[in-house]
């Protein structure tokens, strides 16, 4: 499968984005998604996944208010909401699909990425 990563772009603090994950092929629901994100000098880090039927999702503590996933396996596409945005959450955010069961948080348990999409929060 092929991903690719949309949506990014300069919003003020307390903004909102939307973040699109775009799969190729016809077997998307077969794959579970996560949306991770490196800032510059940092580690890529877990933000959230979510299941391959869409029914259960995951968030990273620090993101379960103001961030949520979603997915339309009809449009093959995975959705990061993006509410109340802070400066430290500039960084570039990537999808990620995985085949297994299971939505891991380790970047090393996914097999497919997306090219990135930069997201910049301004003060």
């Amino acid at each position: 499968v092929q991903l690719q990563a949309s949506g990014g772009g300069l919003v003020q603090a307390g903004g909102s984005l939307r973040l699109s994950c775009v799969a190729s092929g016809r077997t998307f629901s077969r794959y579970s998604v996560a949306w991770f994100r490196q800032a510059p000098e940092k580690e890529r880090e877990f933000v959230a996944a979510i299941s391959r039927s869409g029914l259960s999702t995951y968030r990273a503590d620090s993101m379960k208010g103001p961030f949520t996933i979603s997915r339309d396996n009809a449009k093959n596409t995975v959705y990061l909401q993006m509410n109340s945005l802070k400066t430290e959450d500039t960084a570039v955010y990537y999808c990620a699909a995985r085949l297994a069961s299971g939505v891991p948080q380790r970047t090393d348990q996914y097999d497919y990425w997306g090219q990135g999409t930069q997201v910049t929060v301004s003060s």
